[in-house]
């Protein structure tokens, strides 16, 4: 019998349709309001250049390993083979680990922000609420039981409400509100001091949750047609134009809505088409925006079963992890595994907590020290060892360790000291792994 191996059937198209469903989930809807009551002016649109500066260096970063080293798993294999033995083994190995929890906590928090964007149609009970979070979770899990080619469609199917609902609410702003009012005001009472610098930190840890989801296109590595080329692209694609597309939905919403309404309104895209086209567009608004909440927990699910399976398949983590479905092919004990947690995540959290915490667990393993894992591969293996190589190195991959730096440190210190906790019993699980298994 041949040896069930994962199919490369994931077109550039289909993979720009994945990660940009990843990218605009809930988040930009939900932290609109957050992140104009965190700024406090006319200036919170330098929040959101800051998030996509952010995701364009950490994208060359991405896209050298990942054209590189096109395999299921992405920042597993990246870890592994940029520190190399015994430090590649601890490092991948607290990436898994991070991710079997923080995994789940994104899809959760997609899920939570699903329910509670519908309080805008109709009012839920608390247990109502929880109720619809996990029953998103499992609809998403029973859609992405099912062979790869067929996951494509049904993304770039998804990929397209996102695309319609950006762009109905882009074009409200431009038909009914003053479209460049809310660029000629944007530095009108802006100081540049420690105190704007505070605030672009403690905003940009919104905007960048917003912007998450550029990579995922690396998880799904041994699944992308010609991944050297397609895999750079479609991040790049995918980071322009989610950046256009977040500038234009907040330039559209301040040109109709006053500063003071944005950051009051849970609600905020609901009543900025409310406002231009009354209560029944409102709500079908409300309905293209759950359906890019729905299509972003599928996007995210998709890409980070694949990470487990990757690590039990290396021999690096739990042997059921790197079972395929034999007829389906795809890593089903992974898929269940996690979707199985994040219903339990989606019943627990509100969603303010899981954006801080996904953040923090993620930024020290899989983005610091992924960016340092380059830096220490191109020093041992030399730049034509590489498939795709950034410009200006090693440039943007310095800059991208100093801006997560800088959002590390302004999710705040309970975040900070939570990340470190689940890396030190990351190192914990290691070891005894490491005793049980030199003794067996």
């Amino acid at each position: 019998m041949s040896e069930i191996k994962l199919e490369r059937k994931i077109s550039l198209l289909q993979a720009t349709a994945i990660n940009m469903t990843d990218m605009v989930g809930i988040g930009p809807f939900v932290v609109l309001s957050v992140v104009a009551e965190i700024m406090n002016g006319p200036w919170f649109l330098y929040a959101w250049v800051a998030g996509a500066l952010l995701s364009m260096v950490d994208g060359m970063v991405w896209s050298q390993l990942g054209a590189t080293y096109p395999l299921a798993g992405g920042s597993y294999n990246f870890l592994k083979d940029g520190y190399g033995g015994k430090w590649g083994k601890l490092m991948s190995f607290l990436f898994v680990w991070q991710t079997m929890i923080q995994a789940p906590l994104v899809i959760a928090s997609a899920a939570i922000g699903f329910s509670q964007y519908f309080n805008y149609i109709t009012p839920l009970s608390k247990y109502e609420s929880k109720l619809l979070s996990g029953s998103v979770v499992i609809l998403i899990v029973t859609l992405l039981y099912r062979k790869i080619e067929a996951i494509g469609k049904i993304s770039v199917l998804l990929w397209v409400g996102v695309l319609v609902t950006m762009a109905w609410i882009i074009g409200g702003g431009l038909l009914h509100g003053n479209f460049l009012e809310p660029i000629k005001h944007i530095n009108d009472g802006l100081t540049v001091n420690h105190a704007f610098a505070a605030a672009i930190g403690f905003a940009s840890v919104k905007t960048v949750y917003s912007y998450l989801g550029y990579y995922n296109v690396c998880h799904l590595g041994g699944e992308i047609i010609n991944p050297q080329k397609n895999i750079p692209r479609s991040m790049f694609i995918s980071i322009g134009g989610i950046a256009v597309l977040y500038l234009l939905m907040n330039i559209s919403v301040a040109s109709v809505l006053p500063i003071k309404q944005i950051q009051q309104s849970k609600f905020v895209v609901s009543l900025f088409v409310q406002t231009i086209a009354g209560p029944t567009f409102a709500t079908i608004a409300t309905i293209l925006i759950l359906w890019v909440a729905f299509a972003s927990v599928f996007s995210a699910t998709l890409g980070y079963s694949r990470i487990p399976f990757a690590a039990a398949q290396d021999g690096a983590f739990f042997k059921i992890f790197a079972k395929l479905h034999p007829t389906k092919h795809f890593p089903y004990v992974s898929l269940l595994f996690l979707g199985a947690v994040a219903f339990v995540f989606s019943l627990l959290f509100k969603l303010k907590e899981v954006i801080d915490a996904i953040l923090a667990m993620r930024i020290l393993i899989q983005f610091i020290a992924q960016a340092i894992g380059l830096l220490l591969l191109v020093k041992r293996k030399g730049k034509a060892h590489f498939a795709w190589r950034m410009p200006l190195y090693p440039i943007p991959a310095i800059v991208a360790i100093l801006f997560w730096a800088f959002i590390f440190y302004s999710t705040g210190v309970k975040m900070m000291l939570g990340g470190l906790t689940v890396i030190g019993l990351g190192l914990v699980a290691y070891f005894i792994k490491e005793k049980v298994t030199a003794n067996e």
